[in-house]
């Protein structure tokens, strides 16, 4: 083209111009040729996993097959679904001749529900780059993503290979044991004499003992605050999908000790019932019940959650509340329920850090208006320390966690009240 407008002042060119417009049009027909006349050119399929990991980078595979006979290029646009905002996905990629191509790339969710993919789209070129032309694969797909498995997963792996300590788990040593009592039978040699009952051993007129056997399947409930105070966000999560997450891996960490998981939510009543069992589809029902789980926006009603407990818990269980907590105020208008609560049941409060606060505390204030917010965040910060204190005055344990520590710290919370022997 711009030897063309060239000519006209040198008209010497007006011939270079022409035969290089025809050269192009020899080049860009066979490239058609090239590309638009082979029977079959590629094939592609994009593979999915079954249900997306809330929350962790899931792996998305896409394999291509090349029946060219020739190297050629491929610019891969894949509709991902709509949660993700990415508008300008595309991997760029040579696919050598007669070959099969396996190509991955990562999405990470941050809220749990149904995922739609649209088409994969695939344009090809040849070296030439002239023309290109457009495979269009796999069908609209749907996956849900559900609480963080993957995150489950990887405890289990831990736990397996004895390396949970290099993630901040800790290996806490039981002290003393607790003993459960089964059955009054004869004395026998090698029994332990403290054991001895003289109740039965005068009315017998023999040795009696008792007969005891270890505590097992101790009930373990998480109770998920889902009121707006767990719709804080953080790194792209809600405090209430951290909690969620925990709550799985936890159930699965108890069901393993040979304890019983349970949960349920609440807000302005209480939802999402599960009772605790030790059953082999109990991590199965979790699961799904976890799935559905959204905050609500309400204000949580603790005296109705205390209600529910008193009613439906009847045996002492620990209880994992996770909730948040920003004001000692906030704690004094819930406390009495909490009481209440940890009366009858070994009762958990986890509650989160601020961590825009603890950036706030760190840098260092240059201004007069830094100085007020540092003041500010530093005050916060000390009253969710009160309210760690305020809870222990009663009796009440705590967590104090960031969100991204939340899963260690209350695995380790229930790991040492295990070893302790205090429920």
């Amino acid at each position: 083209m711009v030897l063309f407008i060239i000519s006209f002042i040198f008209n010497r060119l007006f011939f270079p111009a022409q035969l290089g417009l025809i050269i192009l049009l020899a080049f860009t027909f066979l490239d058609i040729l090239i590309l638009f006349f082979t029977k079959t050119g590629i094939n592609a399929e994009r593979v999915l996993p079954e249900k997306l990991s809330n929350g962790d980078e899931n792996p998305i595979k896409i394999s291509i097959d090349n029946y060219h006979t020739f190297p050629v290029y491929a610019r891969i646009i894949d509709e991902i679904p709509e949660q993700f905002q990415v508008r300008n996905f595309r991997i760029d990629r040579k696919l050598a001749a007669s070959a099969t191509h396996t190509l991955e790339y990562d999405l990470r969710p941050t809220q749990r529900g149904e995922y739609y993919f649209g088409k994969l789209n695939i344009f090809i070129s040849s070296a030439l780059g002239l023309v290109s032309k457009r495979y269009i694969f796999s069908d609209d797909a749907m996956v849900p993503t559900y609480p963080s498995f993957l995150q489950l997963r990887k405890y289990d792996l831990m736990a397996f290979s004895h390396r949970l300590h290099q993630y901040g788990i800790k290996k806490i040593r039981r002290i003393g044991h607790t003993m459960e009592f089964e059955q009054i039978k004869e004395y026998v040699q090698g029994d332990d004499l403290r054991t001895l009952n003289w109740k039965a051993t005068a009315k017998k007129n023999q040795l009696m003992v008792n007969q005891f056997q270890d505590e097992k399947s101790q009930p373990v409930y998480s109770v998920i605050d889902k009121g707006r105070v767990m719709k804080m966000p953080f790194e792209g999560l809600s405090l209430l999908d951290y909690a969620v997450n925990a709550t799985l891996v936890i159930s699965n960490v108890v069901l393993k000790k040979q304890d019983k998981a349970g949960m349920f939510t609440f807000s302005k009543k209480v939802e999402n019932i599960v009772v605790a069992e030790r059953r082999s589809s109990q991590m199965g029902l979790i699961l799904e019940t976890l799935y559905n789980i959204e905050t609500d926006f309400f204000e949580s009603d603790f005296s109705r959650l205390y209600a529910d407990i008193k009613r439906s818990i009847t045996n002492r269980s620990l209880i994992l509340l996770y909730t948040n907590f920003e004001t000692l105020d906030g704690l004094h208008r819930q406390l009495p329920y909490l009481k209440g609560i940890a009366k009858n049941h070994l009762l958990v409060v986890i509650f989160f850090k601020n961590t825009e606060l603890n950036n706030l505390i760190q840098n260092r204030a240059e201004t007069i208006q830094q100085v007020y917010d540092k003041v500010i965040a530093e005050k916060f910060a000390f009253e969710k320390r009160l309210i760690v204190n305020e809870l222990r005055k009663y009796g009440i344990y705590s967590i104090l966690t960031t969100p991204e520590n939340l899963t260690v710290d209350t695995i380790n919370k229930y790991l040492e009240i295990k070893a302790r022997g205090l429920l």
